[in-house]
């Protein structure tokens, strides 16, 4: 993990660009003589002071509101100061280079992506599944995705999990002290229960390992590609999703030439939509490039909407596309411009027709689209997660399986019904970040913005 704990850190807290308010934030242990020697005095705790920022000839490099909170009673568990002052990137850049200039003989130096929060987890503030809930607000693309990290943030998700270790933990116990007393191990699932124990566990388990993929879908969302020839109706599909013009329409072949992409929110869910340059032969330099980045957006897609014009559908490009697209993604025909047939008798029975004009058949692919996405109408998660968390939940599910396979068993071996509990209750722990390794803690955080 970058940097040591015990040294002083300081970030601009804010977005970078010109904006109204911009914070720069310190944190480390004893800061109070620092705070004397930038600001001329002492600040009461947790008050807000409207004073000026000197440089070090006592110049004000600006005026705005001081705000000190001594460890533990902060946000990362040390002494914190925020100084929020005016938004503009020359004022801010100043007044945090006064900070590291004063702070210099102290080891303060600029803080790493995300190490304030980094510092909160360190220091018992927060667990690591609310620690990624911080980026995980900051990143929302929805109202729904929002609710939901603010949840994991207040540690509504942590608190389950807790909930379901204890339980674990408790099972535990009572298996570690039979293990003590041979003789009496045959006895010891009947005279406690221990199946009946497991199925609540593994029925808990369950019901938050199905709200967190829904949280996982509202952080993650779906990428969806948009291929075929040229003038199937692609540009015209991703402008009738979205809502607006984003993309030129017309009626020459190769119009568009490079992606363009759009996010839309179906049910909170994001889905970002990309159009690309029609699939064909061509001697037009600019033209290929695109469609080699046409290609390219093909093997990263989650889902390849393969668009055929319904009056003359030519499924030629099917084998190419499900040759290029990850084993993961999901390739599905659409039938466009279906309002120009005089019979659809001769499509594919089931097939999606749609008419990205007129606008026939959307609802049914946005519904296809939340499917495949894994989203569950009506079933809003209460907190975001991460495909790690997911992967956890999956793991600790089962080894409480084996456990329970261990439990039905006629020649039950009472240490192996212990260990498989030992691996789930470990499988839990890398969620909350008890069982993590450092060098996955330190990668998990640098992808936080700096200043968090």
């Amino acid at each position: 993990m970058p940097g040591a704990a015990s040294e002083p850190i300081a970030a601009i807290a804010t977005a970078p660009g010109r904006g109204g308010i911009g914070v720069v934030r310190v944190s480390g242990p004893d800061l109070g003589p620092f705070v004397i020697a930038l600001l001329g005095g002492p600040l009461a705790p947790r008050q807000a002071s409207y004073l000026a920022f000197p440089d070090a000839d006592g110049a004000p490099i600006d005026k705005g509101i001081a705000l000190f909170f001594p460890g533990p009673h902060s946000y990362t568990g040390e002494d914190v100061l925020e100084l929020q002052g005016h938004g503009g990137p020359a004022v801010l850049g100043q007044l945090l280079r006064r900070c590291l200039d004063l702070g210099r003989d102290r080891g303060m130096r600029l803080a790493h992506a995300g190490e304030f929060t980094q510092r909160a987890f360190l220091n018992d503030k927060i667990d690591l599944a609310q620690a990624e809930a911080v980026a995980d607000l900051i990143d929302a693309s929805s109202e729904a995705a929002a609710r939901a990290a603010a949840s994991s943030m207040s540690g509504e998700f942590s608190r389950r999990i807790h909930a379901l270790c204890a339980n674990i933990v408790e099972l535990r116990m009572l298996v570690e002290a039979t293990l003590d007393f041979p003789e009496e191990e045959l006895e010891f699932l009947e005279k406690h229960r221990a199946s009946d124990r497991l199925a609540s566990l593994q029925s808990a388990l369950d019901d938050i390992l199905r709200q967190s993929r829904q949280g996982l879908v509202l952080r993650e969302g779906l990428h969806v590609v948009l291929a075929g020839e040229p003038n199937v109706g692609k540009s015209s599909l991703l402008n009738a999703l979205s809502g607006e013009e984003v993309a030129i329409v017309t009626e020459i072949p190769g119009t568009t030439r490079d992606k363009v992409s759009q996010q839309i929110i179906l049910q909170g869910v994001p889905i970002t939509v990309t159009d690309t340059a029609g699939l064909r032969e061509t001697q037009d330099r600019i033209e290929a490039l695109g469609i080699e980045r046409t290609w390219a957006e093909i093997r990263r897609a989650d889902v390849v909407l393969h668009l055929l014009d319904a009056q003359a559908p030519v499924a030629v490009l099917d084998a190419q596309i499900d040759a290029a697209r990850s084993r993961q993604s999901v390739v599905l025909q659409v039938f466009n411009k279906v309002d120009l047939l005089q019979d659809d008798s001769a499509l594919p029975e089931g097939a999606l027709a749609i008419s990205a004009k007129q606008g026939f058949g959307l609802d049914q692919l946005r519904d296809r689209l939340l499917q495949l996405a894994g989203w569950n109408p009506g079933s809003e998660s209460p907190w975001l997660a991460r495909q790690r968390h997911v992967d956890a939940l999956e793991q600790a599910r089962i080894h409480l399986a084996h456990a329970m396979e261990h439990a039905r068993q006629d020649d039950r071996v009472l240490d192996l019904f212990a260990e498989e509990l030992r691996l789930a209750h470990d499988s839990l722990g890398l969620i909350t970040g008890k069982m993590l390794a450092d060098d996955l803690l330190g990668e998990i955080f640098s992808r936080f913005c700096i200043g968090k």
